[in-house]
């Protein structure tokens, strides 16, 4: 069963009758079991209840509309008036583009990395990945093995190797074998730390020094199981960084989906990517409007 079925599962009965207090709560309740949050599903409650009653609306498809523009409102207002839909299309007037991807361990960085060097080379662009986690043991060779399964150059170092340092080999890379899109891993630790918070000011400024004119992208990459965990978790990063996009992960397993509308709405970064399988093509583009469309 796919994540948008497990999220059609919570509102298939709550537009089935009236509109009236029970529906109310039926509709709370399902967006709570949903993973969008006690705070946010009260919000759209309130949000809808009011609608309803200024727009005079009776039917329960109707009441289905206006939820799906209050739930859109809120996941796609979080990307700055883009469209959602295009919110990871490429921009071929400004390469390379560099794309740096943060999170803690365990949360599918590294996987993630080796999908979106497969989405882009698919797309015939040239791609090229930077081991920048010098950090964790083995790092550098699970990124080589998902760019040999993706057909993409990758750029590394030893272990314990300043990461500034690959950033700087690989840019240099980059531009002698005019890649397309440049894909930079970090260390999977709290970015809240300071040394950590240092060594990516350090890759900023490597970036800034060396390529002052690309198009750049921090996406964190998050666990979409841990539901509001992770929210609290991602908050703790925009503390120390400017985040440009969200990827969810682990779609596919136990996470109920409406995380995606609660860190959108509660850090005004859109989610960009969600990972929904182990297959090297299970990363798709978050589109919000068919996001929407599809749970209710």
């Amino acid at each position: 069963m796919g994540f948008f079925d497990k999220l059609k599962n919570h509102f298939a009965d709550v537009f089935n009758g009236k509109l009236n207090d029970n529906f109310y709560d039926d509709l709370e309740e399902a967006l709570i079991c949903s993973d969008i949050g006690v705070g946010l599903a009260g919000e759209l409650v309130e949000d809808l209840r009011t609608k309803i009653k200024q727009d005079k609306l009776s039917e329960p498809e109707q009441a289905k509309d206006a939820l799906r523009e209050l739930l859109l409102s809120r996941v796609a207002g979080s990307a700055g008036g883009r469209n959602a839909e295009d919110s990871t299309s490429y921009n071929a007037g400004n390469t390379p583009e560099i794309i740096l991807v943060i999170g803690v361990n365990g949360v599918g960085k590294t996987t993630t990395l080796g999908k979106l060097a497969h989405y882009y080379a698919t797309q015939g662009k040239r791609v090229l990945l930077a081991a920048g986690d010098t950090f964790r043991a083995a790092a550098g060779d699970q990124l080589e093995i998902w760019s040999k399964r993706a057909n993409v150059d990758i750029v590394r170092q030893h272990e314990g190797a300043d990461p500034a340092a690959v950033v700087f080999d690989s840019l240099n890379a980059a531009r002698a074998r005019k890649v397309d899109v440049i894909l930079i891993d970090t260390a999977g630790r709290l970015h809240t730390k300071n040394n950590l918070m240092q060594e990516l000011a350090k890759i900023g400024r490597v970036i800034d020094r060396e390529m002052p004119d690309s198009r750049r992208e921090c996406l964190l990459v998050l666990d979409a199981t841990t539901g509001q965990n992770g929210l609290m978790q991602a908050a703790q990063f925009t503390k120390s960084i400017e985040l440009t996009g969200l990827v969810l992960t682990k779609m596919d397993g136990t996470a109920k989906g409406g995380v995606a509308f609660a860190v959108g709405d509660a850090l005004g970064v859109p989610v960009k990517w969600v990972g929904v399988g182990e297959k090297i093509d299970d990363l798709l583009p978050f589109g919000a409007k068919a996001f929407v469309r599809e749970i209710i």
